[in-house]
């Protein structure tokens, strides 16, 4: 989400520039500021923005050289709305007033003065619109590059996840030979007699919870589905979600490890998951 974008247009004498950037969001938080003449425009501007942006802290800046002085004119219907009205009031409550001075409250008004709009305002505005377009698509180029980079990354750091699970299926016999060796030798330490059929067992059921040929399945899927994802369009809420689903088979791993060494291979895996969540918030 994270971009920048600027361009200038000329035009009635003056230079008028437009600068665009983006930060991460979890939403759309546009921010928008315009010369005095367009204020009216922030709508059409938030709307054009919302389109071809759709998510991010966006800031944009529409500045012009020296102060833009927005052209005002008198309305006189309103004036003479107001002035019939307060002249009726008056009459009314047989209040003694004259014409001079219920103009002179009239003018004071804040609504009778509106900004004077002509073709010449349009055509300037047509242009700054096209403008804030073109730097739209700058901010969104900009992002789209540093997706392709993004990609590269989280696709290397997936396939190394997918590394470690081989290099865990490799130690996974070993490991459990040893669990067994182990609880052979605590037992025949007692001195007693047992019974051996029940203890095969019991060992079956002990060594079954050692086992997460499950989670090592679902763990190279969600790794394959991360990866088609990343094709997908707007897919950044998609990967957070995939990858909590990695890192819930690989604390499980964890978990069930009993092995120094896999336990060593689960860190490694941690860590690249958390370097592929920390770029995450970068993805629209």
């Amino acid at each position: 989400m994270t971009g920048f974008g600027n361009s200038v247009c000329q035009c009635q004498g003056k230079n008028y520039s437009v600068d665009i950037k983006s930060i991460n969001s979890k939403s759309l938080d546009l921010s928008i500021k315009l010369p005095n003449e367009f204020k009216d425009k922030e709508l059409e501007v938030r709307n054009m923005v919302a389109t071809c942006l759709e998510r991010g802290k966006i800031d944009v800046v529409v500045a012009v050289d020296g102060v833009s002085v927005p052209l005002f004119e008198l309305d006189t219907n309103i004036v003479q709305a107001h002035y019939q009205e307060i002249r009726q009031m008056a009459d009314k409550m047989h209040i003694n007033i004259s014409d001079e001075a219920i103009l002179s409250s009239v003018l004071k008004m804040g609504d009778v003065m509106v900004q004077k709009k002509d073709d010449a305002d349009d055509d300037l505005w047509q242009t700054i619109a096209a403008s804030i377009q073109n730097t739209c698509f700058l901010v969104d180029k900009n992002r789209i590059s540093e997706g392709v980079t993004l990609e590269a990354d989280f696709t290397q750091r997936i396939q190394l996840i997918n590394k470690y699970v081989d290099q865990i299926e490799a130690l996974e016999t070993n490991r459990v030979d040893l669990v067994k060796d182990k609880l052979i030798k605590q037992l025949s330490s007692l001195d007693q007699d047992y019974d051996k059929n029940r203890f095969e067992q019991e060992l079956i059921f002990y060594l079954e919870k050692f086992d997460f040929t499950e989670e090592k399945v679902r763990l190279r899927k969600h790794c394959s589905y991360f990866i088609e994802t990343m094709a997908q369009a707007a897919c950044g809420k998609k990967l957070a979600f995939i990858s909590q689903e990695i890192g819930r088979e690989i604390n499980t791993l964890g978990s069930k490890a009993s092995d120094a060494d896999i336990q060593r291979l689960v860190v490694q895996m941690k860590d690249e998951l958390e370097k592929i969540k920390e770029q995450l918030a970068n993805v629209l």
